[in-house]
């Protein structure tokens, strides 16, 4: 402690609780001035990186989403192509069937069983089934009501005869067969 004697009074100074000098204070402010403009630009600096890496980002992202989306039209484009290519063989014996003149209606008959024959096959390399419906239980998912027929001989709520045949592809309907519906009245 310094004692510092002025107008006659000793006044005691505590250095550790001494303000810092103008100019020490000035030299910090500019000092500290400097590091928050050098902290400034370096954030400046880094928020454009981050800027510029969410525009690339979401440019590759818009590219991917047109490639997919063009991937997917081709793959459509391609599938289709390929069923077509297996059903023409099919339309070629119709061309020809049309054009014969058969010796007798049982040839022309076979012809056309024959026909019918190849056309499934395509359908079944396809994965296309046709769905039973004679005599099963109606099932609305699978079947299309056409009629009702008050019957004894089938049982009721089974199919009688199937007037349209109904079509699966794999597990998904692809078509609903309509058909008649035996209805038993009610004695």
């Amino acid at each position: 402690m310094a004692s510092n004697k002025k107008n006659g009074e000793a006044t005691e100074l505590d250095i550790e609780h001494e303000l810092p000098s103008a100019e020490s204070e000035e030299q910090s402010a500019r000092g500290s001035s400097a590091e928050l403009e050098v902290e400034i630009e370096a954030l400046r600096a880094e928020k454009a990186s981050y800027l510029d890496r969410l525009a690339r980002l979401q440019a590759e992202f818009d590219n991917f989403r047109k490639r997919s989306v063009k991937e997917q039209q081709d793959f459509r484009d391609y599938a289709l192509a390929e069923a077509l290519r297996q059903l023409l063989p099919i339309l070629d014996s119709l061309d020809r069937a049309t054009k014969t003149s058969a010796a007798s209606v049982e040839d022309y008959r076979s012809g056309i069983e024959l026909i019918d024959k190849q056309f499934h096959d395509v359908l079944a390399k396809l994965g296309v089934e046709p769905l039973p419906s004679a005599g099963e239980v109606f099932d609305p998912n699978l079947h299309q009501a056409v009629q009702m027929v008050d019957t004894d001989e089938v049982e009721d709520h089974h199919v009688i005869d199937e007037l349209q045949r109904g079509y699966r592809i794999k597990e998904r309907l692809l078509r609903p067969a309509m058909v008649r519906v035996a209805s038993n009245p009610k004695k």
